[in-house]
């Protein structure tokens, strides 16, 4: 989350997987997904928002519910999302929330 403009600010990150899931996707691009927006240097661009990780035994599919400060949801489900699909639709989705970002990257 590095780079992301603070008025769009994520105001928590829940990750729910099953970590065993019969030999099916492992959750590995869930958990490079976690290290990424848990690392200091994306968590000291925007100190407000929570990580949570809830894991589950269920053998449920992985989900990243991503809610920003203005109330609105970024909802990524399935067990076959990369983790570059995953940043790159959380920066799409904040790039679309803050103008002045749009106007830096037509330059």
């Amino acid at each position: 989350m590095a780079g992301i403009p603070v008025e769009t600010e994520a105001r928590a990150t829940l990750l729910i997987f099953c970590v065993r899931r019969d030999g099916q996707h492992s959750c590995l691009s869930e958990g490079e997904f976690l290290i990424m927006v848990g690392s200091e240097k994306a968590r000291a661009t925007n100190m407000n928002c929570e990580v949570i990780t809830e894991v589950k035994h269920d053998r449920s599919q992985p989900m990243i519910d991503i809610t920003f400060l203005d109330g609105e949801r970024l909802v990524m489900k399935g067990s076959r999302i990369t983790t570059q699909e995953m940043l790159s639709a959380l920066q799409t989705r904040c790039s679309a929330k803050h103008p002045q970002a749009k106007a830096g990257d037509k330059k």
